[in-house]
């Protein structure tokens, strides 16, 4: 659920109900945030007495929006071949858009088959950029996407004249369990603590046979810069610029009394506003900080050769 819903904050599509229902009815007030389409699957598709009935069926009752239907229950090239011809003649004429999905063989090879087979019934035109775009249909590919064959696809779709466009992406397994914490370079430390006497001493984690798993020490605040058309940059607390620290504190042995959250719609207009306003490659530490991070590191490392770091 909280993949699925950190999922919406950058798509609009999502078929994980718990998800789009969670973000809609406690994080967004009731507003609705994910849409869908009608698509098939094989136990809908099997259940007709050929493929061609299913996909008629389907197209009865949707074939004037968009609808996707799944084309691999028993031979995917023949589908292509034998039924594609059909649905291209009632889709152009119910002005609907019809989405061919593959779900086995080979990724990049079953996504060009149906490109291909589409461009041949539907009709392509060309875009500003010299790229075909199908008319009336499109493919996705929801089978074992990963970063990797994304970008595969993506190459031999654009190799073989086709718009990126043309082409849609399941967000299943392979692009939310397999991007983890370590992928996104992202982790919670602990960088300061003050002892029950008062006395505060800042920590950093730096495991000798694990260099890219240094973390920073000390207090932080974290604020805009101007540089970087506002990217947020982190300081030490003590050193930072007077504008506003974009760091709110939220829980404190208990969440904070009287504290508002922003609403779904608010957090996915901010992150799409910064994904366009951002540099790609910003400088997320001041050098300040990054100074106090070595000396810091100095003072650990001479207890761990000193030997008092496992006294």
């Amino acid at each position: 659920m909280l993949g699925g819903a950190a999922h919406l904050l950058t798509f609009a599509g999502s078929d994980t109900m718990s998800a789009a229902y969670y973000v809609q009815h406690v994080l967004n007030g009731g507003r609705p945030v994910a849409t869908s389409v009608p698509a098939t699957e094989h136990s809908v598709m099997t259940a007709y007495q050929s493929e061609r009935q299913a996909v008629m069926r389907v197209l009865d009752e949707y074939g004037k929006g968009v609808v996707a239907c799944v084309l691999d229950s028993y031979d995917y090239a023949r589908a292509l071949r034998d039924v594609l011809p059909i649905v291209a003649e009632r889709q152009v004429r119910d002005g609907g858009v019809f989405v061919i999905r593959p779900d086995s063989g080979d990724q990049v090879e079953a996504v060009l088959m149906g490109l291909q087979a589409a461009d041949k019934v539907f009709g392509s035109t060309l875009n500003s950029k010299g790229y075909k775009v199908i008319r009336n249909a499109s493919v996705i590919q929801g089978d074992g996407v990963t970063l990797d064959s994304l970008e595969r696809i993506l190459d031999a779709v654009l190799n073989a004249g086709f718009s990126a466009e043309c082409v849609g992406f399941g967000m299943g397994g392979g692009l939310l369990q397999k991007l983890d914490r370590d992928m996104m370079g992202m982790a919670v430390k602990l960088s300061s603590i003050t002892y029950e006497d008062g006395q505060t001493r800042d920590i950093m984690k730096f495991p000798k046979q694990g260099s890219s798993k240094v973390s920073l020490p000390g207090k932080f605040s974290v604020h805009a810069d101007a540089a970087q058309n506002g990217a947020p940059v982190a300081y030490r607390a003590s050193h930072a610029p007077s504008d506003p620290d974009l760091l709110q504190l939220v829980y404190d042995c208990g969440p904070v009394p009287g504290h508002t959250w922003d609403s779904f719609d608010a957090v996915r207009a901010r992150l799409d506003d910064q994904w366009t306003r951002f540099p790609k490659i910003a400088r997320a530490v001041s050098d300040d900080l990054l100074d106090y991070q070595k000396l810091i590191h100095d003072r650990q490392e001479q207890r761990v050769n000193d030997g008092s770091a496992f006294a």
